[in-house]
């Protein structure tokens, strides 16, 4: 971190993906939010939707034209069973993949549970200059993102770089 440097705060939206929980039971998305905050970040919008692809692409539109959203993270739904349909809907609007966040986030999760790291398929992006982040459903996976990658990457005195100076040139090509 250079002290020297401004904070500055980004606007992020936080998917819980799951049939099976209500916002109320919702540990993987308080985990995040009270991490954003705590960072001194805001949280611009939160929502729960079920397993549905469809239903979530149609989220992610939403956030992405939304001027008030510059990063979206999403836990759940990033497993290998017919229901998890996250990185197929995140793929629909994705531009350009980070293949480096969904490598990174299984090289430090293999370090806390060994080879079942396969089984996540957390991915980044980026579309219409919003940065995308799909976490699995845990609260220890979501620690792990946030804490071990996001925190950083989101934080603007962080050096030797980091996604938020990149910001303002994300929607160069638009």
């Amino acid at each position: 971190m250079e002290p020297t440097r401004p904070f500055l705060p980004v606007n992020i939206a936080v998917l819980t993906v799951s049939d099976t929980r209500s916002l109320a039971e919702d540990r993987s998305g308080d985990t995040l939010v009270a991490r954003i905050e705590a960072a001194g970040h805001r949280v611009a919008a939160r929502r729960l939707e079920r397993d549905d692809a469809d239903v979530i692409e149609a989220v992610l539109r939403g956030w992405i034209a939304d001027p008030g959203i510059d990063v979206v993270i999403s836990t759940g739904g990033t497993g290998v069973t017919g229901r998890d349909v996250t990185p197929e809907a995140f793929a629909r609007v994705l531009e350009k993949e980070i293949t480096g966040f969904g490598e990174l986030f299984r090289m430090l999760s293999y370090a806390k549970i060994g080879s079942s790291t396969i089984q996540s398929r957390a991915l980044g992006g980026v579309a219409g200059g919003t940065y995308l982040f799909a976490l699995p459903g845990s609260t220890g996976a979501v620690k792990d993102g946030w804490d071990d990658i996001l925190v950083t990457q989101l934080d603007s005195r962080h050096r030797p770089c980091n996604l938020v100076e990149l910001m303002p040139r994300l929607r160069e090509h638009l």
